[in-house]
C-alpha cells in the first residue's frame, strides 16, 4: 500500500496494490503498520460506517465543530466524486478544496484529518462509501455547508439527484467562516 500527500495539508491518499486474477482481486484495506508509518494513529479510529447511495445522489458538506473528527474513507462498491474542504482557519489552504474519484477499482482510500469538510456524489448506479472515525458521533457538534456554495464554488460531475433535507438547507460557507471565527476570538 502506498501512501501519498496532496495539495490539502495533512489529507493523504492511501493506494492498495490489489492481486488481480481470474476470480478477481484480493487486496489489503487496512494496515497498521503502515498507518503508523503515515503519522496516523490507528488505534483512534472508534467507529465504522458506511453509506449506499444512487446515481447523482450529493452526501455533505459535513465536518464536525471542537476538536473534530478524523476519517479514513473509501469506495468499496460503484464510483463516487469525493470533495474535502479544508475548513481550518490557521490552515494556508483554508477555504480550499480538492476532488479525489473513489472507486471499487482503484481502490484508492482518503484520510481527511480534523478540521475538513467532507461530501461525495455517486457516479454509478449504486455507490457504497466506507467510513472509519475517530470519534463517536455527537448531533451537537454537526457542521454542514450547503454543497451549491457559491463562494466555494465546488463542481459536481452530474446532474444532482437526491439530496436530504439537512443538506438542501445547510448553511453557507461565509456563515461557517464566521462561526470558526467567533470561535476563535
Amino acid at each position: 500500500m502506498m501512501v501519498r500527500n496532496t495539495g490539502l495539508e495533512g489529507v493523504l491518499v492511501l493506494e492498495p496494490t490489489p492481486h488481480r486474477d481470474s476470480r478477481g482481486f484480493f487486496t489489503r484495506t487496512f494496515d497498521v503498520a503502515v498507518a503508523h508509518a503515515a503519522g496516523l494513529r490507528p488505534e483512534a479510529f472508534v467507529q465504522d460506517s458506511q453509506s449506499r447511495s444512487y446515481r447523482g445522489v450529493v452526501r455533505g458538506l459535513h465536518g464536525r465543530g471542537g476538536d473534530g473528527e478524523a476519517k479514513l474513507v473509501r469506495c468499496s462498491f460503484g464510483a463516487v466524486h469525493d470533495i474535502v474542504v479544508d475548513a481550518r482557519p490557521e490552515s494556508a489552504t483554508f477555504g480550499r478544496w480538492m476532488a479525489t474519484r473513489l472507486d471499487d477499482q482503484d481502490l484508492v482510500h482518503l484520510y481527511i484529518p480534523p478540521g475538513f469538510l467532507h461530501g461525495f456524489q455517486a457516479l454509478t448506479e449504486v455507490a457504497d462509501v466506507c467510513y472509519r472515525i475517530d470519534r463517536e458521533h455527537e448531533p451537537a457538534e454537526d457542521l454542514a455547508v450547503h454543497f451549491e456554495d457559491a463562494d466555494l464554488g465546488i463542481h459536481w460531475p452530474a446532474a444532482v439527484g437526491c439530496v436530504s433535507e439537512r443538506d438542501r438547507n445547510a448553511g453557507s460557507w461565509s456563515e461557517l467562516c464566521r462561526l470558526l471565527a467567533s470561535r476563535v476570538a
